[in-house]
């Protein structure tokens, strides 16, 4: 396999990889705002409360997804590990995504619905950056096998490749 070919297929490997990260990601997010909205009309909880709810509701649904759709064909030993790497990493992603909101809303005093609903999308998407680049490299890690084999089976398909500098002469 070309170098080129190679980057290609970890390009097309990521994007999909990035496609169900966001499927997941924005079924959460919907998760998130319904509960945060619901949570704030039906209850004096402060806004900042309901969202940590919303965060926590989200989360739960989000770690389905992800373990049973977007990182179904990686390691599955040591659930216990994932998942409490998981909620240590998710628990960093909802002080992210709500220290926003608590200094918009408590420093600032920007706390009519309309803006908790922008500085908490505005957290989620924060959040989401760091909680992508940490699930998928510390909680659902691709198997050391798999990249064996495929490394095996491209140099099955294409043949030994020589150095350059050894068919020049």
């Amino acid at each position: 396999m070309s170098e080129r070919s190679a980057l290609r297929s970890r390009l097309e490997t990521l994007s999909r990889e990035l496609v169900k990260f966001g499927a997941v990601g924005g079924a959460g997010v919907v998760v998130n705002f319904a509960v945060f909205n619901l949570v704030r009309q039906v209850t004096e909880v402060p806004v900042v409360r309901a969202s940590i709810i919303a965060t926590v509701v989200a989360t739960g649904t989000n770690y389905l997804g992800y373990r049973y759709f977007t990182y179904r064909d990686r390691d599955k030993q040591g659930r216990t590990k994932e998942l409490t790497l998981f909620l240590l990493f998710s628990a960093v992603g909802l002080v992210i995504e709500n220290g926003l909101l608590y200094v918009a809303t408590y420093g600032f005093h920007w706390d009519s619905p309309l803006q908790s609903n922008v500085f908490k999308f505005v957290g989620i998407g924060m959040a989401t950056l760091f909680r992508f680049w940490s699930y998928r490299t510390w909680v659902f890690r691709t198997l050391p096998a798999r990249e064996a084999v495929e490394t095996a089976e491209s140099f099955l398909a294409d043949g030994p490749q020589r150095p350059r500098s050894a068919s020049r002469k």
